[in-house]
């Protein structure tokens, strides 16, 4: 049973499962083997999925499904391809195809997230700097 969600809400394992006919084993396995879908997750690892990642798993499953590639061929398929080019801009969120953070990369803590409390993103800063701080000390044996 899927329930109307809005457009660019999160689904879970189950839902996309379910609008993809598809067991969610196998939304897992192809997570192994296709490194462009990267849902998020939660603590105890529950998966929660984008619109961008559903839209992925739809391609994935027609090469597979309908026009019959192999794992590798999908993958090498999508490599030539190019993922943006196989997708279209249509309503693919425009940071989605950036390179992944680095581990140099600063995270940036700010106000536009409102539906975090000041003391969580205080515990998270400090989180944080504390790794921050580990890092120096593991580059320095």
């Amino acid at each position: 049973m899927i329930i109307n969600k809005s457009k660019s809400a999160f689904k879970t394992i189950a839902e996309v499962a379910e609008e993809l006919g598809v067991a969610t084993h196998v939304l897992r396995f192809w997570e192994t083997k296709f490194n462009q879908i990267r849902p998020m997750k939660a603590t105890g690892g529950r998966r929660y999925y984008r619109p961008d990642d559903v839209e992925i798993l739809k391609l994935i499953k027609s090469l597979l499904y309908d026009n019959r590639y192999t794992i590798e061929g999908a993958q090498r398929y999508i490599k030539e391809k190019g993922l943006k080019n196989l997708l279209g801009n249509g309503e693919i969120q425009k940071d989605f195809f950036e390179e992944k953070v680095t581990e140099a990369a600063e995270p940036q803590i700010t106000q536009s997230a409102p539906q975090f409390n000041k003391a969580v993103l205080s515990q998270v800063a400090d989180a944080v700097d504390a790794l921050k701080e580990l890092r120096k000390k593991l580059s320095n044996l």
